[in-house]
């Protein structure tokens, strides 16, 4: 057995034929799990079932599982391509047993696949066990056979745990984990375990068992489990290394095919080189992240695939590659790894497309920023730190992440001012919140009574004013002319969440009326914001509140259609589309969603087809409440970074669409009427934004683009039929026209400047010329310059026009004379008098000035100093 994918299916067999279930690697996204980032080990999929949550068909299980440590509390990113070990992706092999065999067969079960299947030396194994573990000290010692001085007691560390008890939390399921190391010969450098030498690479631990049999409660105690579980896992990576011979997990046969993708990909010239290792790691958690569903952004597991992505980009600069060349490791990564993961084939091309875009993105910047950066370094000792300022500059001007500035650093010998950047971070904070423009009705005063929300079911109703407030004051009553807040007790009114803005409306009471203008979320209150317009209201009113009707139909269809459009985006453009944000007003709908490239105008145009399509389908929009699970199950699809309750709301609307959802919507979907995009495109790093309208809305934008086109048609004398046509052709008689008269100038050009060689000055051995060409445009005045450069030979030329009011200035200076004279130094002599200023090559620069009437005075100096720069 040699290779990784034969080990692989190895252990998958060998536990299949003992009995257990192979389950397939679930995603790097942990389901339903907010305590995670990712996937980090083989028994999170499984963690309901340990915790007695579910119920498996089968209580023993056995998995291959795809893992990322790249973020949160586990994060090996930073030792990533500098040690024998650590990776950002690592695949976890794991047997699991949930209340049925416990120690004596799991310790054979490891033992038999190692020394059996596998035919690793008995010799080269040693043992650990928890130190009040005397059950698995025994099992190892009288049952497997191995020497009482080969089977380690690890007990407490000094600051606390263990590495040899196991623990899912400070409180519930724990146990005693005993490990198997590999002994890699005295010629490598470490002790055992427990040692003060352990953390070098002679014993590396290739297998651990946790033993499940405690529930520790909050006092600390621990309670025996009714039916104790087995949790194992094993990196295949470190085991693969054993079975080839090498020592690092670099130098095994998957590595070692992406190590040479990544060699023959940048022309590297040293194979062993630091940065292929980065990039034939990281090409494997960004694949696998990509195809579970993430997108490189810039907050929570998104940022950490772009960190990742560029930490690969920087590495691929470090060998010499400028340009996109990431997204190429994708196909070397399918060849060894597809056929174990076929959702990876399935995806390949998408995967390759957003690696190739957020290389592109970070490309742009990568290199002003390591400019900056590199001016920075000059100016500090060797060894010495980077300044805080100088990272948060990096950060905030040029999107370098600061642990590729950190990693940098690092291979220069030089540290970084972590407390520097994290200050000046906090002060563009405090900068950002003290610009916010917050709207009057965020009020500073505690409301502390709770409003009852009757408004998915009716539109008006009675209530108790429980609540005022003005000026940010809690106060008895609101007098007539007065602006604050109303709390009641029960209301109709939705106040604003979930995307879904507030309603308004009129709330009465016996001696006034308040007319509300929004409403808000405070805690358990909803706070009407508004007016009183008559009487007054106080305290312990009786009231009545009455929605905005018209306005509230309005807002039910755009956040039913807001749905749909969801839908439709995912089934046009894919699965990784993800709600990024969304806004529902009465008057339009918006719709923010990862998406890393713009959307086509026949992707939009299927968008739309699709979701008036459901519209005509008319299906009931239906809204049941479930359990959490059971609504996950069914399908619905939840925000990420959405809370939710262990009872949700879930709003379906035919097979199409079943979202968790609070919000008001229309009671079928033909109610929406028409749908209709009005605009699209990015608002942030792989956000798209689109705007909608719906109903009345969709329909007047329909009425106002028929009437333009029947204008159109008008002014080409034609039919809307035919307008297309018919503008085409117009377009293509002015463009040429506008070619014909770009010959008459060129000819013009030529004659003006024929004419313009008399009048240039000898200097020296040089000649220069300072001229006016009236009405010349910009191509004009270059294609002079050029032909005077020519016809003068060594020689310094400026020309220039008035064009629109504006001043065009185009300098030359022949090459043979650009030590001298630099054509950018003399353009700007002349663009300053006219109000401007330019640049460009050394041989030919371009100015502009909005000061025509100081053309002369321009060209006069201009012509000075060039005399100047000659004598």
């Amino acid at each position: 057995m040699k290779t990784t994918a034969e080990l692989r299916t190895a252990f998958l067999e060998y536990f299949h034929a003992h009995g257990h279930e192979i389950v397939p690697s679930s995603s790097l996204i942990p389901a339903h799990d907010p305590t995670l980032l990712f996937t980090n080990a083989g028994m999170v999929q499984f963690k309901d079932a340990f915790l007695g949550l579910e119920q498996r068909s089968n209580p023993r299980a056995v998995s291959c599982q795809r893992c990322v440590r790249a973020g949160g509390k586990h994060n090996d990113l930073e030792n990533v391509g500098y040690t024998a070990r650590h990776h950002t992706f690592f695949e976890m092999l794991g047997n699991f047993s949930f209340g049925d065999y416990f120690k004596a067969e799991a310790i054979r079960f490891g033992w038999e696949f190692l020394t059996q299947t596998l035919k690793l030396p008995t010799e080269r194994l040693l043992v650990t066990v928890y130190h009040t573990d005397d059950e698995a000290f025994a099992l190892w010692r009288d049952e497997i056979g191995v020497p009482a001085d080969r089977v380690l007691r690890i007990g407490d560390k000094p600051s606390g745990g263990s590495d040899n008890f196991w623990q899912m939390g400070d409180t519930g399921p724990c146990g005693p984990c005993t490990e198997i190391f590999y002994d890699h010969g005295a010629h490598i450098p470490g002790g055992p375990p427990g040692s003060p030498e352990e953390d070098g690479d002679r014993f590396i631990e290739i297998w651990n068992i946790v033993f499940m049999q405690y529930d520790r409660s909050s006092d600390g105690q621990l309670h025996p489990l009714p039916k104790p579980s087995v949790d194992t896992g094993m990196g295949i990576e470190r085991l693969a290394a054993i079975l080839q011979g090498v020592h690092s997990n670099y130098e095994i046969d998957l590595f070692r095919h992406l190590i040479g993708a990544a060699q023959a990909i940048t022309g590297a010239a040293d194979a062993q080189s630091s940065s292929l290792k980065v990039l034939a790691d990281h090409i494997r958690s960004c694949a696998f992240l990509i195809v579970d569903g993430v997108r490189p952004g810039n907050e929570g597991r998104d940022y950490v695939l772009r960190r990742i992505i560029r930490r690969a980009a920087r590495h691929g600069h470090k060998l010499g590659v400028d340009e996109p060349f990431f997204y190429r490791l994708v196909q070397p990564l399918v060849a060894v790894m597809g056929e174990a993961y076929p959702e990876l084939t399935a995806v390949q091309e998408e995967v390759a497309r957003v690696l190739r875009v957020e290389e592109e993105r970070f490309l742009q910047t990568l290199a002003s920023g390591m400019q900056v950066l590199d001016s920075e370094l000059t100016n500090l000792p060797a060894n010495g730190e980077i300044p805080g300022d100088v990272i948060f500059k990096l950060y905030d001007t040029h999107g370098f992440p600061f642990d590729l500035t950190a990693d940098i650093a690092r291979e220069r010998g030089m540290t970084v001012d972590v407390a520097g950047f994290e200050h000046a971070m906090a002060e563009r904070r405090a900068q950002s919140r003290a610009a916010s423009q917050f709207a009057q009705h965020v009020q500073a005063v505690e409301v502390a009574s709770a409003t009852c929300f009757e408004g998915y079911a009716q539109e008006s109703g009675e209530g108790e004013v429980q609540a005022l407030v003005h000026d940010g004051e809690a106060v008895m009553a609101l007098e007539a002319g007065q602006s604050g807040a109303l709390v009641l007790d029960r209301t109709p009114f939705y106040a604003e969440s979930g995307g879904q803005v507030g309603d308004t409306g009129v709330i009465t009471v016996g001696g006034g009326r308040f007319v509300v203008t929004d409403t808000q979320k405070q805690g358990t209150s909803f706070l009407h914001y508004g007016e009183v317009i008559e009487g007054r209201v106080v305290v312990g009113d009786a009231a009545r509140g009455e929605v905005d009707h018209e306005r509230r139909a309005a807002i039910r269809l755009n956040h039913s259609a807001t749905h749909l459009l969801h839908a439709a985006l995912r089934q046009v453009l894919g699965t990784h589309v993800q709600q990024k944000g969304s806004r529902v007003s009465a008057e339009s709908l918006r719709f923010d969603f990862s998406q890393p490239e713009p959307i086509s105008s026949e992707q939009l145009r299927e968008i739309e087809r699709i979701v008036n399509a459901q519209i005509r389908e008319n299906h009931p929009v239906e809204t049941r409440e479930m359990a959490i699970d059971e609504a996950r199950t069914a399908g619905a699809m939840a925000l990420f970074g959405e809370k939710y309750g262990d009872v949700v709301r879930v709003v379906s609307m035919g097979p199409f669409s079943m979202e968790l959802c609070g919000g008001i919507h229309a009671r079928r979907g033909g109610d929406i009427g028409l749908f209709k995009i009005v605009s699209e495109g990015g608002v942030a790093s792989g956000v798209r934004r689109i705007e909608a309208v719906t109903g009345a809305a969709a329909l007047a934008v329909l009425e106002d683009t028929d009437a333009a086109l029947a204008e159109i048609a008008g002014l080409v004398k034609g039919s809307r039929q035919d307008a297309v046509s018919r503008v085409t052709q117009m377009m293509e008689r002015s463009r040429q026209l506008e070619r014909e008269l770009a010959e008459i100038k060129g000819k013009l050009a030529a004659q003006a400047g024929g004419d313009l060689v008399a009048q240039a000055e000898s200097v020296g051995d040089a000649k220069i010329l300072v001229a006016e060409l009236p009405g010349a445009d910009v191509p004009t005045l270059r294609d002079t310059v050029d032909q005077l450069k020519n016809k003068l030979g060594r020689a310094a030329v400026l020309l220039a026009s008035v064009e629109d009011g504006k001043v065009r200035l185009i300098a030359g200076v022949s090459k043979d004379l650009t030590g001298t004279i630099k054509a950018g130094d003399l353009v700007n002599v002349a663009a300053a008098p006219v109000g401007g200023k330019g640049g460009g090559r050394p041989d030919m620069a371009q100015a502009g000035g909005t000061q025509p009437d100081q053309l002369s005075t321009a060209l006069t100096d201009a012509a000075s100093w060039l005399r100047q720069q000659l004598a």
